[in-house]
Order: C-alpha cells, then sequence, then structure tokens
C-alpha cells in the first residue's frame, strides 16, 4: 500500500494529541477521533454542525477491543458479526470507558469491527475505539467518494489520511441494534 506507515504515524500523532482526522473506513470517508476523548468529539459535533444527541459510531480492531468498552455484549452480536456480508454496525447497551459525549441518551452506542487494514491498524496502535462519523455536515449526503467531501470539511479536520483517495467508497454499514433483553432492531440495511 502506498505509504501506510507513515500515514499511520501522520494519523496517531494527531489522534494522540486529541486532533481530528479524515479517513478513509471500510465503509465511507469518516472523521474520527479517539472515542474517549471528549473534547475531540465536541470538535466533531461543531465541524459537522451536528447536535449531541445525534450519536455518531466507533470502530474497534477487534472481539477483544469490542468487550473492553461494553459492559455486556450479547452472545447472538459475534454470529452476527461473523456471518455479516457486508460491514454491520451494532449499537449495544451499556457501553463503559467511552467519552460520555459519544454515548446516546438511552445509553447505548453504535459500534463496528472494522476489517479494513488501515483503520485495524491505526485502532491497534492507538489502543482505543476510534470515532468513526461521516465525512459530511450533518443533514447534507454522504460523500460517495473522497473528491465529493466538502471543503468545509476537509478544511475543519486536523489531518486528511492520504490513502484510496480515487476510491469510490461503497454504502454505509449496515446498523443493527442489540438489546440486553434479547430485542433485535434492523435500523438500517
Amino acid at each position: 500500500m502506498e505509504n501506510l506507515y507513515e500515514e499511520l504515524n501522520n494519523a496517531l500523532t494527531v489522534l494522540k494529541r486529541g486532533g481530528i482526522i479524515l479517513y478513509p473506513t471500510d465503509t465511507v470517508w469518516g472523521i474520527g477521533c479517539d472515542a474517549t476523548n471528549a473534547d475531540a468529539i465536541d470538535k466533531i459535533y461543531r465541524l459537522k454542525k451536528r447536535s449531541e444527541t445525534r450519536a455518531m459510531i466507533c470502530l474497534v480492531s477487534d472481539f477483544k477491543m469490542l468487550n473492553q468498552y461494553v459492559e455486556e455484549v450479547p452472545e447472538v452480536a459475534y454470529d452476527i458479526l461473523k456471518y455479516a456480508e457486508k460491514p454491520t454496525t451494532i449499537v449495544y447497551d451499556r457501553p463503559i470507558r467511552i467519552a460520555e459525549n459519544l454515548v446516546g441518551e438511552d445509553d447505548t452506542l453504535g459500534i463496528r469491527v472494522t476489517k479494513d487494514d488501515f483503520c485495524s491498524k491505526l485502532i491497534r496502535k492507538l489502543k482505543k475505539p476510534l470515532v468513526s462519523t461521516s465525512a459530511n455536515i450533518s443533514g447534507r449526503p454522504t460523500p460517495e467518494s473522497f473528491a465529493q467531501i466538502s471543503p468545509e470539511i476537509l478544511k475543519g479536520v486536523d489531518y486528511v489520511v492520504n490513502l484510496n483517495r480515487s476510491k469510490k467508497t461503497p454504502k454505509p454499514s449496515a446498523i443493527i441494534k442489540l438489546s440486553n433483553d434479547g430485542k433485535v432492531q434492523v435500523i438500517r440495511k
């Protein structure tokens, strides 16, 4: 891959000092930060002109990390993720060790175990989940490619990852809400 290690190190430096990045994910281009840093999360809400009541999701590198940030992962989650044919975000009850302004009013959080090489490596180096929200101002369409990202977003982040810029991005992830009481709700197919 182009300059993967240079990009990992550049993005990691920005994230560790509380900055926000624009980066390619396993779905659409995302705006991200350390999911445990409330100030960095506030920067994203301001950049997106998004109400804090509209939850954002985060990415983790693997099941082990998922278990560190959710009080109780329902068993069915593992099967859903193992057999999912596309990137799937699951909304879990009672996230833990995450900045409070990332957690929904109903004490839930959408988390995706990413299979993207860059994202997985970055999260492992950061040793924390990474916020992932679409690279658009709230209410505007999600960009389908890097070229469609608005100058306002490009100027508003602290670092733009220089990988996969010519790739057309697939659709956003599927979203499934798994409640600890056993309820399963498909939010986005």
